[in-house]
């Protein structure tokens, strides 16, 4: 007589244990709204030093997809090298930031933590700050060319800062997030005004 299989529950997903608790919404298929998650961006703005309207821009910008873990999962069966999470990151940028500032999540966390997301990308977007030349040229604000070096890697940030042109796709995002950044203030306390940063002063040529 064969043995009756009993169904084991899934395991409850952890938050990382190297930041701060920062309760945030469950994350739900086909109503992904980035404005949800205005407190985890404040939060993880400030600890990154950057701006808070940049984070929230950026998530804005990523948001053209459902952002839910099933639906995640779902997509990387079908395209391994996918991106995870609310902001998008793929597996070796992650693994950059996880080296760079000792978290202890996994890429895999960010499909289940939206917080841990929004925290690695904030501490992305200050590394791609610390790369970014001081001075750059006049068509593009600091904020700018930092959500360029997000979409399309610091290489090709330091490029457009020195005044190389964007390809199709990079003047596409970058349209985008200027069409955002409006938006995206719209949704922080005090349109992210009242949370300064300690992040290099914007300089042209």
């Amino acid at each position: 007589m064969a043995r009756r299989r009993v169904p084991t529950a899934e395991p409850e997903v952890q938050p990382p244990a190297d930041r701060e608790d920062v309760r945030t919404p469950p994350l739900r298929p086909h109503d992904y709204t980035p404005a949800d998650y205005a407190d985890a961006v404040v939060h993880s703005a400030r600890e990154a030093g950057v701006s808070p309207v940049l984070v929230m821009t950026v998530l804005h910008n990523e948001a053209y997809k459902p952002h839910h873990p099933l639906l995640e999962r779902l997509w990387q069966w079908w395209k391994p090298g996918a991106s995870f999470g609310v902001a998008n990151m793929h597996r070796a940028t992650f693994e950059r930031v996880r080296r760079s500032h000792g978290l202890q999540g996994r890429w895999q966390d960010l499909r289940d933590d939206p917080a841990f997301a929004i925290r690695t990308a904030a501490l992305h977007l200050r590394d791609l700050d610390r790369s970014l030349p001081r001075r750059h040229v006049r068509r593009y604000t600091r904020d700018e060319l930092l959500a360029l070096g997000y979409n399309t890697g610091e290489r090709n940030m330091r490029a457009f800062a020195r005044g190389i042109p964007p390809g199709p796709m990079a003047r596409s995002y970058l349209r985008r997030f200027r069409a955002n950044r409006e938006r995206a203030a719209a949704s922080l306390p005090d349109g992210g005004a009242a949370h300064p940063v300690a992040t290099h002063r914007d300089a042209e040529v």
